[in-house]
């Protein structure tokens, strides 16, 4: 699940300026969130789960929804417009440092030293990643902005499912939150979109299409399932790999910067990921 969720999610970023081109973030977000909740909420129907969730977990994931799906797709696709696509996905995979932080400064929970050894070179990778890019941060300190917004947002999403213990199917429970993200964004699609009706292009569908069923349906159901089986900071460490693949995938996609620096930031990430995810950390 881990090798699968970096791949689909790190080789993503470069797509969304493709995405975009011809509908609003409003509308690409809107499409896919209503395809792949739907997608998976069909798929956990034909294999006999139960589809309903306990009436009581309702408000956390409502809560986890907005954080994370509606205010990461939102904030990330933007940022991804506006600063180079690999920065973006830097900048939204500090999610977590924001974690940890939440977790240690309003939940109380004590950090490992081996936990925080590897928050610090996960920190130390992921700034390496954005030395190069900080011209285009001065330049479009919106893209930044956003691009930080995405990752607490995740970050305060993550730890409400996750401290809610909700006892779900995973296909279910990513459906469902899926849909209700989509909600809102449909809303915002409808006063702030494009205002129009028309077919795009069938590049923009195709673009779309893939997004909504690989990075949104294989890689959502990946992230829920591995919150499910690790402790919160573990599993947002799990994520720390993405923006290696993501700036890997901007150079030969995009041209992005990709050279010594780069080399030795991954080998941070990769070192952090291998202390977060080790026997003495569970």
């Amino acid at each position: 699940m881990l090798v699968a969720l970096t791949l689909v999610w790190g080789t993503n970023w470069p797509l969304f300026a493709h995405a975009v081109r011809e509908v609003s973030v409003w509308t690409f977000r809107s499409v896919a969130l209503v395809g792949a909740g739907t997608v998976l909420l069909g798929i956990a129907r034909l294999r006999g789960l139960p589809m309903g969730l306990p009436r009581r977990h309702w408000p956390a994931v409502v809560i986890g929804t907005l954080a994370y799906l509606v205010l990461w797709n939102l904030c990330s696709t933007y940022a991804a417009v506006l600063i180079p696509s690999g920065q973006a996905a830097v900048l939204g995979f500090t999610m977590p440092l924001w974690s940890a932080l939440i977790s240690w400064a309003v939940l109380g929970e004590r950090l490992r030293p081996r936990l925080v050894l590897a928050i610090a070179l996960g920190a130390a990778g992921v700034t390496l990643l954005m030395v190069g890019s900080f011209k285009a941060y001065a330049t479009a300190p919106l893209g930044f902005a956003l691009g930080i917004l995405s990752a607490i947002g995740w970050a305060v999403g993550t730890l409400v499912l996750k401290r809610s213990n909700i006892q779900a199917p995973v296909l279910v429970l990513t459906g469902w939150q899926l849909l209700i993200g989509a909600v809102p964004m449909v809303a915002g699609a409808l006063v702030f979109g494009d205002g129009n009706w028309f077919v795009p292009s069938w590049h923009t569908i195709v673009v779309i299409t893939w997004i909504t069923l690989v990075p949104m349906c294989i890689g959502n159901v990946c992230w829920f399932a591995i919150v499910g089986l690790l402790p919160a900071n573990l599993a947002a460490m799990s994520s720390v790999m993405v923006p290696v693949v993501a700036m890997i995938t901007g150079a030969l996609v995009a041209g992005e910067p990709l050279g010594p620096l780069q080399a030795i930031s991954m080998a941070a990430c990769a070192l952090s990921l291998v202390l977060a995810l080790g026997r003495k950390s569970s």
